[in-house]
């Protein structure tokens, strides 16, 4: 089922309705479609490198929108079905806890979501759930998306079709290493 979802993805990179199919694709993949909007993206590029940057921008639009969906999702699902299923078991005044934690660090991990293989949709649910400020989010979405949607949109105008292997295979790896180089600098920063 998930690789007919993939292939059905895929072949929309072929339509001449592309740029909406990949604003969809992107869309929905923020809050609730498990293919990521990079297997559209990446043959579009590569088929018109030329709208390298429309391509990414079009992605970014739509995967923050998108996010703000899913964010939504969190903020109006969790009181009518998560908030009831915690109080039965007594763990409601525990998640208030972890609300708070979160929101501390909220804007980081949306930036890490955003960048790195992790699925961004957790986050983006999880944050409407916590009541993350919704700007922050916002914010911190339009900077993670962009940054990760610009570099594979870049890498593929610079280097074309032999960097796709890369970007499929290495290129989550690279910005998880990233991230982890960064908040371990801030941590040391902080506790050193």
């Amino acid at each position: 089922m998930l690789r007919r979802l993939y292939d059905w993805t895929l072949s929309l990179a072929d339509t001449r309705y592309a740029l909406w199919a990949l604003a969809f694709v992107a869309f929905v993949e923020s809050s609730v479609f498990p293919i990521p909007p990079d297997i559209l993206m990446i043959p579009m590029i590569i088929a018109a490198p030329r709208r390298a940057w429309l391509i990414a921008g079009v992605c970014t639009v739509a995967s923050v929108l998108g996010g703000a969906f899913g964010y939504y999702i969190g903020a109006f699902l969790f009181d009518s079905i998560g908030l009831p299923v915690l109080e039965f078991y007594g763990k409601d005044k525990y998640f208030e806890e972890f609300a708070t934690s979160y929101n501390e660090w909220g804007a980081w991990a949306v930036l890490i979501a955003g960048v790195t293989p992790f699925p961004y949709k957790v986050i983006t649910i999880l944050s409407g759930s916590t009541a993350l400020n919704f700007w922050v989010f916002m914010v911190a979405s339009f900077v993670a998306r962009g940054l990760r949607f610009f570099v594979v949109a870049a890498l593929l105008w610079k280097f074309g079709p032999p960097i796709k292997d890369f970007i499929e295979k290495r290129l989550g790896l690279m910005f998880t290493l990233f991230c982890i180089l960064l908040v371990g600098g801030f941590a040391a920063v902080r506790y050193l």
